[in-house]
């Protein structure tokens, strides 16, 4: 869980603070930094003072390769065993560890090499690529743009609960109705309905602008 979100922050911000994989982790930043000393022990992550963590190659090459057979065992249980949206996560977060390389590939293989897992984030091929991607947070949008919801790259159950109860899934057309000024929530049309979601949950989903 450590090195997925170092990878996350450190993608999204360029490097990782220990507030916020406090923060992502929900424990106290003294055992983060006790954790990141272990971790720094065996040469998976660097870090500098006043900048946060970042990965190593060791330490980014193994994070792709659980990032890989997470997602994988999250299409697994959702494809092939019918497990809730929101549940898979959880359930893969188990399975992650146990999962070998040849079974990776055995399910990936079964499932028809599939380049997402059920949330639209990428899937790490065996040698570690992670395809790029070219969507944008849905709070970078304004008033008025459509777009498609790609990817929810915060796979935490309860923000996947919530959507699901919104019906915002990858693939979903969405449009912003209003995005209030100074950091305000926006007010989101899905289908027929309109929620206002605050940017902090906007931030959270990943969008393709529509021209």
């Amino acid at each position: 869980m450590y090195l997925k979100t170092i990878y996350n922050l450190e993608s999204k911000n360029g490097a990782a603070r220990t507030g916020d994989i406090a923060k992502v982790l929900k424990i106290t930043p003294g055992s983060v930094t006790n954790t990141l000393e272990v971790l720094e022990g065996k040469g998976l992550v660097a870090r500098e003072p006043y900048k946060g963590v970042k990965l190593t190659e060791e330490g980014r090459a193994l994070a792709l390769s659980v990032f890989r057979r997470h997602r994988l065992a999250e299409k697994l249980l959702m494809d092939v065993l019918h497990v809730d949206w929101a549940q898979s996560h959880e359930e893969a977060c188990r399975l992650e560890h146990s999962i070998s390389e040849q079974v990776a590939n055995s399910i990936q293989k079964t499932l028809g090499n599939p380049q997402t897992c059920p949330h639209g984030n990428p899937i790490p091929d065996e040698k570690g690529y992670m395809p790029p991607t070219k969507s944008e947070a849905l709070s970078n949008l304004e008033n008025g743009q459509n777009a498609v919801v790609t990817q929810i790259p915060d796979e935490s159950p309860e923000l996947l609960r919530y959507l699901s109860t919104l019906g915002m899934y990858p693939g979903v057309k969405i449009a912003v109705e209003e995005k209030a000024p100074f950091k305000g929530p926006m007010l989101v049309k899905v289908g027929s309905n309109s929620y206002p979601l605050s940017l902090d949950v906007a931030s959270g989903i990943f969008v393709t602008k529509e021209k």
